[in-house]
């Protein structure tokens, strides 16, 4: 997502290259071209135009006249403003209450219910709560099975009532029942519709009177640019939401959507949903999207992802064994594993500063680690333990038994002998620094 905004604001700065200081003539070409950027990436005339006046009024401040480098003090300027327009800071979601309701709403196809489960998870996984699923969609047939299947995958239980067609009905026994079973949390899927009309929005307005929830959320399929926006306008005249979802961010989108929904709804985008994975939620923060949209990465986020996936008792005693020298294809085996867990590994690397832009026609399939795996199996308890002794008639069973090749089971080898040697010779370091402290 935002490749193309990315590039084209890249090419806008390089005008002020070379320049001695910020003019009105300068900056007035480089915001021509941001201005295009913002309008190629599906913003609207009106939010793009207010974009770039307030760029404009801060770049001719008296304080950046004397800037050094403008072409820097504009690229600051605007990741400012990028992120002041996606709602600043990151919008908590609200789940206080006995028990908590959170409502989603949307139209249809626009991911409701696939968000409704990675949300469950989000909430059990991060927030250690107990969640319960009110499957409330009676309009579309399908949608309470689905529902069914992604409760099974998170491992929450989901709430319906086979044959009633009254979703108020549906979400106020779900409400009861979660207080009588001790559930914290009540996700309520709701029913949408191909188009806003008035049946949906009577329909949604009613259950939301009903419910009170504590906090509603609207799912918008982000690859639909300012249509997106024209419906999140509409269902927050009709229920006033908290906040905005945006879905599908890994599909051929141009970032209209999320450049624009918070300037035109003055609600926060609260999460981001890309893939079919469970996992795949994101908190939305939009100075970090800021960075990445500027090419900046996101080593936050990515750092982050790591953190939920390394534990830190595991961490201590994987470096204990990387310092005698014990790190074995079984460690090995184990931190692919973790990686993989973090998400899709073009994203992952993603976040790294200008890595974005280096991968961006490069494919890295989801299954890149497989054949490494494969190998890694196909190897006795003591092969993994004892590296050393894989000789040319064990490399050659690993390969018949992985249905690989000689030369990738090398490949792998001489993968894991660097890998040992760079992790040694970064706690050897690490234990240095700490014995120089304590000698001062």
């Amino acid at each position: 997502m935002f490749e193309n905004l990315s590039d084209r604001l890249e090419r806008s700065f390089k005008i002020l290259k070379g320049e001695g200081k910020i003019t009105e003539v300068n900056v007035a070409e480089t915001l021509k071209e941001i201005r295009r950027a913002l309008l190629d990436a599906d913003v609207s005339y009106k939010v793009a135009k207010e974009f770039c006046d307030r760029v404009k009024t801060k770049a001719m401040g008296a304080n950046v006249l004397t800037a050094v480098k403008p072409q820097q003090m504009m690229v600051k300027i605007v990741h400012d403003e990028l992120a002041e327009f996606m709602g600043s800071e990151h919008a908590e979601i609200n789940i206080k209450g006995s028990p908590a309701v959170v409502l989603v709403a949307g139209l249809n196809g626009s991911g409701k219910t696939t968000f409704s489960g990675k949300l469950a998870l989000h909430i059990k996984s991060k927030r250690g709560m107990k969640v319960l699923l009110a499957a409330c969609d009676t309009f579309r047939p399908a949608a309470i099975e689905q529902l069914k299947t992604l409760g099974a995958q998170v491992g929450v239980e989901v709430y319906s009532q086979d044959g009633e067609q009254d979703p108020v009905k549906v979400a106020r026994d779900a409400v009861r029942y979660a207080k009588e079973q001790g559930y914290s949390v009540v996700i309520v899927d709701t029913a949408g519709r191909l188009t806003v009309d008035q049946e949906l929005m009577a329909e949604i307005a009613t259950l939301h009177r009903s419910l009170n929830p504590t906090e509603t959320l609207f799912v918008v399929d982000a690859m639909t640019g300012q249509d997106a926006v024209e419906s999140a306008k509409a269902f927050n005249q009709a229920i006033d939401y908290d906040g905005v979802v945006l879905t599908k961010m890994d599909g051929d989108t141009r970032g209209g959507a999320a450049l624009s929904i918070k300037a035109v709804t003055g609600k926060p985008i609260k999460f981001v949903s890309s893939g079919e994975k469970m996992e795949a939620l994101d908190i939305f923060y939009p100075s970090r999207v800021a960075d990445r949209i500027l090419g900046m990465g996101d080593v936050v986020s990515l750092v982050e992802k790591a953190q939920e996936q390394f534990d830190e008792k595991e961490a201590r005693a994987l470096k204990k064994k990387i310092a005698h020298n014990q790190f074995t294809f079984n460690d090995y085996y184990k931190q692919l594993q973790q990686v993989q867990k973090m998400g899709n590994m073009k994203d992952i690397a993603g976040m790294l500063p200008g890595m974005d832009k280096a991968l961006r026609d490069v494919d890295i399939p989801d299954n890149a680690f497989k054949p490494a795996e494969a190998i890694i199996q196909s190897m006795t308890p003591y092969e993994r333990e004892h590296p050393e002794c894989l000789n040319g008639s064990r490399r050659l069973r690993l390969a018949k038994g992985s249905g690989t090749s000689i030369a990738e089971v090398n490949k792998l080898i001489k993968q894991f002998e660097q890998t040992r040697k760079m992790m040694k010779m970064a706690v050897d370091g690490s234990l240095q620094q700490r014995l120089k402290s304590l000698r001062r």
